[in-house]
């Protein structure tokens, strides 16, 4: 993308052969390397952010084929891989309130949506009062926190 900055992403190709990706850097990258989140918050929200693609809970962008009459279409079901993914997000979603808290909103719209964190201030309104960019930005950074210390102590869920 001009004009935005990349980073080296090192990894392995399915056929374990060394590979170099180049990704933009986003506002993770950026906060982590301007220390405003730590390392294992910024792993966190990875983590996080791989398991929500591998759920398939990104939105929609076109119409499923199941809805359009006579496909022959069923609903799929979702695959293991996705499942043990769902749950994984469905647990780090408990971890930081559950779906309605601020720190869980923040996180499932900014790091899995990638909503920016502007828009999703944007959106919120706390006591009649919209959310500021800074305490979006708050919001966030102490979800991570929260993110980090949930996947440190295993990604279990607390019965």
């Amino acid at each position: 993308m001009p004009g935005r900055p990349l980073e080296e992403v090192h990894g392995v190709d399915p056929g374990g052969r060394p590979v170099v990706r180049y990704r933009v850097v986003d506002n993770l990258a950026r906060w982590f390397h301007a220390g405003v989140i730590t390392s294992e918050q910024y792993h966190a929200a990875r983590a996080f952010e791989a398991a929500f693609a591998a759920a398939g809970l990104d939105p929609l962008r076109a119409r499923p084929l199941e809805t359009v009459a006579g496909s022959g279409c069923h609903r799929p079901q979702p695959t293991e891989w996705q499942a043990l993914a769902r749950r994984r997000v469905a647990t780090a979603m408990d971890a930081l309130g559950g779906h309605h808290s601020p720190a869980a909103s923040c996180t499932w719209c900014v790091i899995g949506n990638q909503m920016s964190l502007r828009q999703w201030a944007l959106r919120q309104r706390w006591g009649g009062q919209p959310v500021r960019p800074d305490q979006a930005q708050g919001v966030l950074v102490a979800a991570l926190g929260m993110l980090a210390t949930h996947f440190r102590n295993g990604d279990r869920r607390r019965d």
